[in-house]
């Protein structure tokens, strides 16, 4: 049974930091473009930052362009998020999914239906 299972999230406040992980169980995604998205409440789900197989190309939301940034350890088959100057607004739940290439066809859209419990950030004001 594939998992993706994501952790790192908490209570921080306006311009604090947080890194978040997401760790793949079940089967590998070395190979896989992976993803991290985030809902808030009343919201949909929203794309967040994507990176490629290698880690050599991420992508971005606009939203959170120059303030996070996307890494992975293929050696762990885990993906992190680090998190810079939080703003209330990226109060969401936090969740990670894959891609089937090695490179996002369409960022915003992951290919697989592996959605975890995510892990819930929160920025006080």
């Amino acid at each position: 049974q594939v998992q993706l299972v994501e952790s790192g999230g908490g209570l921080v406040q306006a311009g604090g930091s947080l890194r978040l992980s997401c760790a793949a169980s079940g089967r590998a995604f070395t190979s896989s473009a992976m993803g991290w998205f985030r809902q808030a409440p009343g919201k949909e789900r929203e794309f967040v930052a994507a990176i490629s197989w290698s880690g050599g190309t991420t992508y971005y939301a606009d939203s959170v362009k120059g303030r996070f940034t996307i890494s992975r350890d293929n050696a762990k088959d885990t993906v992190y998020l680090q998190m810079n100057s939080l703003k209330p607004e990226d109060t969401a739940v936090y969740y990670c999914n894959a891609y089937r290439r090695p490179f996002p066809a369409v960022p915003s859209t992951p290919d697989f239906d592996y959605w975890g419990q995510g892990t819930q950030v929160t920025v006080s004001s």
